[in-house]
């Protein structure tokens, strides 16, 4: 390891670089590795989180994503580090907005770029649907992911939801075709809108979908009035029905059984 480079007790992140760090707590549950080109999104998800994260007001959040200052260059600064190590951990874009928002993404490229160059794999998780495809050349089969969050399979659902995201329909003929670019293939079932809308995207998607990531919803009155339990029983009973890979986020684990498989990490790449 090199001498003037000292690891977190994670033992995957490097001390001292926030540009590419390992996500704390939940956010965790995604990958070992993440970065944030930037602030703010112009999906306007009426679910979304993030603002009060980021101690944004909702208006300014929703008018568009904004590149974080001088990203470019403290990425690959981050970038040297872990390449100095040998670090080919998979990084995902991004916690505080979505690669692929409705406005300029050249960063996106620009970024994927970076962590390619410097030996470390990525991840894309996004509403952004087929505005994605510009860069599928960049993925690779052994080293990267493609992600998309999945609310319901209905676009009337979904734009009262997620005014300015890509329809369901758009996501998942995205999420179609970078399997047949042979990319690893995941789904984000977080957050669960509707029990029945969640179990409908896994049987439509599964053929072409490697893995979900399965979780509830949390601050809006469905958080209070949906059986969560039933719900993962449910959810676990179509995944093992139809042999999916899956993985149950940690609000829904107090429902599993005590001795069921569910491994944080797998490998998010063929």
């Amino acid at each position: 390891m090199n001498n003037h480079i000292t690891l977190n007790p994670d033992g995957i992140s490097i001390k001292g670089c926030n540009i590419i760090y390992a996500p704390a707590g939940q956010a965790g549950e995604y990958a070992p590795l993440a970065t944030n080109p930037y602030r703010g999104c112009g999906h306007k998800c009426a679910y979304c989180y993030v603002p009060l994260v980021l101690k944004m007001k909702r208006e300014e959040f929703d008018a568009g994503a904004v590149e974080r200052k001088d990203f470019l260059a403290r990425l690959i600064k981050d970038a040297n580090k872990y390449q100095s190590i040998g670090s080919r951990e998979q990084v995902m874009i991004t916690f505080s907005s979505d690669p692929y928002h409705p406005g300029d993404t050249t960063l996106t490229r620009q970024t994927l770029e970076v962590l390619a160059e410097h030996g470390l794999g990525f991840c894309t998780l996004t509403k952004g649907g087929s505005r994605s495809l510009r860069d599928i050349d960049l993925f690779r089969p052994d080293r990267d992911a493609f992600a998309s969050t999945l609310t319901s399979l209905d676009a009337q659902f979904a734009q009262k939801w997620e005014r300015g995201a890509a329809l369901p329909e758009d996501r998942i003929a995205t999420l179609r075709k970078f399997h047949e670019r042979g990319i690893f293939t995941w789904v984000s079932l977080e957050p669960t809108l509707d029990v029945d809308a969640s179990l409908a995207i896994i049987r439509a998607t599964h053929p072409f979908v490697d893995l979900y990531k399965i979780g509830r919803v949390n601050y809006l009155p469905m958080t209070k009035t949906t059986d969560w339990a039933d719900y993962t029983r449910r959810v676990v009973d179509l995944c093992a029905e139809l042999s999916v890979q899956h993985y149950i986020k940690h609000d829904l684990q107090p429902y599993l059984p005590s001795d069921y498989p569910n491994p944080v990490r797998v490998q998010q790449h063929h």
